[in-house]
């Protein structure tokens, strides 16, 4: 509890001086004496929304308060209402109408599950957004910074240096120079407090030399009194419901993009904060909770006269410091903002316009992304680089709302770049080659190579969708022609679309004019996205039982449907099952005597792996020496430079090795069955025992294993070489 409470009272000294700020930023384009009536504004938003947001949202630590983006939108519509000489009354409520309907998106948003999705809008939009929003926030208290009446544009005030209060200058330099120095001396008081006093002193000092300054009415430099003269403070106080007039459907119109601008803006500023804590943490949040939870506090903090927020980053991050660990925090934040606008109400009045500038400066600056402006020196990431600035420019040219969608629209477009710039054929092997070490067995009969290369079979890797559609459509075309038997195994693909299945129809359709077929083999059950990828392909029209179309379970089931339909043409030929070898028909034991294969045969095991399953594994503790018995096997390596690089495919009757067989740490070998497949599995325990008595077999199990990783090193070394010739 008491630090619930120390940790409420240290978030308020951080966000109240802010939430002043902000309000007066707000009010201030609407012109006249308003600075006043923006700082209550200010308090109220703080005072409302941590006694609200606590009660319904979810996180226990979050500190809820007016926050920039608020300000940031809040104070361009001020501006743009005042140019069109809306009256300030009107446009004040105006402004708590935009709150009140913010709110209600928000629950909206949260109601439907929306909260989950908003917060993954890419690094670069949020980068940029939060850039564009400190830039706005500079922009815009530079000419108050300035002390130019009627704070008028940021061109405009800098065009004409004589309208500017040097007095005012002076005041916000000290102020942003005591925002900048004060956490070296001490970390006790929040900086913002401290030079929210430097900056009154400072005021206070020219003053004694300028007793103008002293003067509290009517004086553009400082906040000016709360309230109106001969009335109570309280009487500011209480709910206010838009008036009929403003219920009208051109009114709601007008209002209705800005609330949404608004709604998502508050949104993503407080889901990114919340995740921020759980980080901070170890804890998780429900995401849409905390969204209805933020709806009805800014509903609540509009309808009390108070501007709206979100959870704000350094409050939080204050509370959680200072020991708050429950919702009592955020319910003392918001009592000890209320107590403040009834007790310090006198001394408010006299802080300087220019000081709120100046904290709000450094604040727009501390906002601004400088981290990703050096990702523009680096040409990998230079384009996430263009998208940053690009909603940078959006935000400060046109609107926040739109800025965001141009972000994510960017993002989008870089993400199917990226995904279209990587190969969706991971592997093409033509038939020949696998019906040769299918059939490699002693006395089989050779397979005709007329009709082995009337097959190809292409491993499909990655995302098969529109970015991918024409790069999937050109490898395959080719195939037509030449290939009766085009076989796709879809082992590795994460994903598929109805572009990509439209692709494989045409592809079908070429096929089936050259009396072809398309054959799909190796689909998984269910895609990362939960999409049934066989029922996928039946209700796209690609497979169907009457077309030339056909879907099996493993590349095995495939190649016999295969065999099953030409062998008969070829009397010749038996109908093979798959090859098996045994050990003493093994070509690498053609010299051992049968003493020997016996002692080999007693010490070894044989084993059955299913098509798709590993022999063994990168970084494994398996030492043990493979003889192939049947099947077929994919042996890979990898290094710290390179991953998953194919060396060969083993058939019966050849050896290889594990990484823990060689005591090697690099390459990493790696072993899949392609099809169902057995093997001899020969420890190095037991290989040491069949050395003692059997040498020669031993020595020429190593022998054989040593030659074939050679031989297939040095096919790896061509390929690679070949590759990066061309």
């Amino acid at each position: 509890m008491a630090g619930d409470i120390w940790g409420g009272l240290a978030a308020m000294l951080v966000a109240l001086p802010s939430a002043i700020a902000f309000g007066v930023a707000i009010v201030a384009p609407l012109g006249g004496s308003l600075g006043a009536q923006g700082a209550v504004a200010g308090i109220l938003g703080a005072t409302v929304l941590g006694l609200v947001a606590p009660l319904v949202g979810d996180r226990t630590r979050l500190i809820t308060a007016p926050c920039a983006p608020a300000a940031a939108v809040l104070s361009a519509l001020a501006a743009g209402f005042a140019q069109g000489g809306m009256p300030a009354e009107k446009a004040l409520l105006l402004l708590g109408l935009i709150g009140l309907f913010a709110g209600v998106i928000q629950i909206a948003l949260g109601l439907a599950g929306i909260g989950k999705l908003i917060k993954f809008i890419p690094f670069p939009v949020v980068s940029g957004y939060l850039s564009g929003v400190g830039l706005i926030i500079i922009g815009s208290q530079i000419p108050k910074f300035l002390g130019v009446a009627g704070a008028g544009g940021l061109l405009d005030s800098l065009a004409h240096p004589s309208l500017w209060v040097w007095q005012s200058a002076v005041v916000g330099a000290v102020v942003v120079a005591a925002m900048l120095w004060m956490p070296y001396v001490t970390k006790v008081v929040p900086a913002t407090i401290l030079a929210l006093v430097c900056g009154v002193a400072c005021y206070g000092v020219l003053g004694w030399f300028d007793p103008a300054l002293l003067v509290l009415e009517h004086n553009p430099l400082l906040v000016g009194p709360l309230t109106d003269s001969g009335a109570n403070l309280l009487d500011t106080l209480g709910i206010r419901l838009p008036g009929m007039d403003l219920l009208q459907l051109p009114t709601l119109l007008q209002v209705a993009v800005p609330a949404l601008t608004l709604a998502v803006l508050l949104s993503i500023d407080t889901l990114k904060t919340c995740l921020v804590i759980d980080a901070l943490t170890n804890t998780s949040h429900d995401a849409n909770r905390e969204l209805i939870g933020q709806g009805v506090g800014n509903m609540a903090s509009s309808l009390a006269g108070g501007i709206p927020g979100a959870g704000t980053m350094g409050a939080s991050l204050i509370n959680i410091s200072s020991g708050g660990t429950t919702r009592t925090s955020g319910l003392v934040t918001g009592v000890s903002s209320l107590l403040a606008l009834v007790f310090l109400a006198p001394l408010i009045a006299w802080v300087p316009v220019a000081a709120l500038a100046g904290i709000l400066i450094v604040t727009g600056f501390r906002m601004i992304d400088r981290h990703s402006m050096a990702f523009f020196y680096t040409p990998a990431t230079r384009l996430d680089f263009l998208v940053i600035l690009s909603v940078i420019l959006v935000a400060i040219f046109g609107n926040l709302i739109a800025a965001s969608g141009v972000g994510v629209a960017l993002a989008i477009l870089l993400f199917i770049r990226e995904q279209t710039r990587s190969s969706v054929v991971r592997k093409r092997t033509e038939g020949a080659a696998i019906f040769a070490r299918r059939h490699n067995g002693p006395g089989s009969l050779a397979w005709p190579d007329s009709k082995a290369n009337d097959s190809v079979v292409f491993e499909l890797q990655g995302s098969l969708f529109f970015g991918t559609a024409s790069q999937l459509h050109a490898a395959l075309e080719p195939e037509i022609a030449s290939h009766k038997y085009v076989i796709l195994s879809m082992r590795r693909v994460q994903s598929l679309d109805v572009t990509a299945t439209h692709v494989l129809e045409q592809i079908k359709d070429q096929l089936e004019k050259n009396d072809g077929y398309l054959v799909f083999c190796d689909i998984p059950k269910d895609l990362p996205s939960g999409l049934k990828m066989k029922r996928f392909l039946k209700d796209t029209g690609v497979v169907r039982p009457t077309n030339k179309a056909f879907a099996f379970r493993q590349l095995e089931d495939a190649l016999k449907w295969v065999e099953s339909r030409e062998l008969p043409q070829h009397p010749e030929l038996e109908p093979m099952a798959v090859v098996t070898v045994d050990l003493s028909a093994m070509p690498l034991l053609s010299q051992a005597s049968a003493t020997d294969i016996d002692a080999l045969q007693a010490l070894a095991n044989v084993r059955t792996v299913r098509a798709g399953k590993k022999i063994f594994k990168q970084g494994g503790s398996d030492d043990a020496l493979y003889l192939i018995r049947s099947g077929l096997v994919q042996v890979s390596a990898s290094s710290h430079r390179r991953d998953g690089f194919e060396l060969a495919e083993l058939g019966p009757g050849d050896v290889l090795c594990s990484s823990g067989f060689l005591q090697c740490e690099s390459p990493a070998l790696e072993a899949v069955a392609v099809s169902n497949a057995e093997v001899y599995v020969l420890s190095r325990a037991a290989l040491d025992a069949l050395a003692v008595e059997h040498g020669a077999v031993a020595t020429a199990l190593v022998a054989g294993s040593a030659r074939n990783l050679a031989l297939h090193l040095s096919s790896a070394m061509d390929t690679l070489l070949a590759s990066r010739s061309q």
